[in-house]
């Protein structure tokens, strides 16, 4: 009986261990795949429209949605009006505003987000992160969004969030921007 407990331990720690493993997030990176240099308030200036979708761990697609953006820049601050529709029907409206800190840096806000975001661009990528309060079906749900992105061509942006809560991944976020 305890060999048979030490076995499912060992196989459940080894379960575990690849499934970390497999589910990787990137890193700032050192070198990079393109010249490109992403600008938030070049890309998100005017309209641009995204397309994107909810995976948890197990695979599973329970949510897409598309989104309408609105974004306009002073020279200090860049305001972004998300437009979601979700494919069972569902609106919802989030308004961020974008402080740049620094060449690279950002901080942000936007209702139902905790205390402030922080994000930095490197060459054609940008990290995002936050934690927030997201609406669900009963109410909010407190998660951690770790969002990377990729410019892909002058109208193009590829963006993959890792949504966590207390530290375990619940799942991912993929979103393609286009400028319009």
């Amino acid at each position: 009986m305890k060999l048979r407990r030490l076995v499912i331990a060992g196989l459940a720690v080894l379960g575990l261990t690849l499934l970390v493993a497999c589910s990787a997030k990137p890193r700032t990176p050192k070198t990079f795949l393109s010249d490109r240099q992403l600008n938030l308030e070049e890309f998100f200036e005017g309209q641009t429209v995204a397309y994107g979708q909810f995976q948890d761990i197990l695979g599973n697609v329970p949510r897409r949605f598309t989104v309408d953006i609105n974004g306009t820049w002073d020279g200090e601050t860049l305001t972004l009006v998300e437009d979601f529709v979700y494919d069972d029907g569902a609106t919802e409206q989030r308004v961020w505003t974008l402080t740049k800190t620094g060449d690279d840096t950002w901080t942000g806000t936007a209702p139902g987000v905790l205390g402030t975001a922080s994000g930095i661009e490197r060459g054609d990528t940008f990290n995002w992160t936050y934690k927030i309060d997201l609406p669900v079906k009963d109410g909010t749900m407190r998660v951690d969004f770790d969002d990377w992105m990729w410019l892909l061509s002058d109208d193009r942006l590829l963006n993959r969030a890792y949504v966590s809560r207390y530290g375990i991944r619940l799942g991912e976020v993929i979103l393609f921007f286009e400028k319009k």
